[in-house]
C-alpha cells in the first residue's frame, strides 16, 4: 500500500508542475500581446522555448473546440481544469 501512495504522490506532484508549466505559458503569451518585448537573452529563451515546447500540445487540443467568445480563449481554463479532474481521479485510482 505504501508504495501505491508514493506513485499516486508522484503522479499528483507531475500534474501539478504541468499545470505551473502551463500557467507560465498563458501568462507568458498574455504579456506578449499586450506588446511586451523582451531583450534577446539566450536563458530566457531558452525558458520560453521549453514552456512552449510543453504546453502547446496539450493545448492544441483545446484550441480545436469552439471556445472563443470574441476577443476571449476559454481554451486554456477548460484546459487546465480537465488536466486537474482527470488527474485527480488517476491519483485516486492509483491510491483510493
Amino acid at each position: 500500500m505504501e508504495v501505491r501512495q508514493e506513485i499516486a504522490d508522484f503522479v499528483a506532484a507531475l500534474i501539478f508542475v504541468y499545470t505551473i508549466c502551463i500557467i507560465a505559458w498563458i501568462v507568458a503569451q498574455f504579456v506578449f500581446s499586450l506588446g511586451a518585448r523582451v531583450p534577446y537573452n539566450r536563458a530566457f529563451s531558452a525558458v520560453l522555448d521549453f514552456l512552449r515546447d510543453v504546453s502547446e500540445p496539450f493545448l492544441r487540443i483545446f484550441r480545436k473546440l469552439p471556445l472563443r467568445i470574441g476577443a476571449f480563449d476559454f481554451s486554456p481554463i477548460v484546459a487546465l481544469l480537465a488536466l486537474r479532474i482527470v488527474g485527480g481521479i488517476v491519483v485516486n485510482l492509483i491510491a483510493p
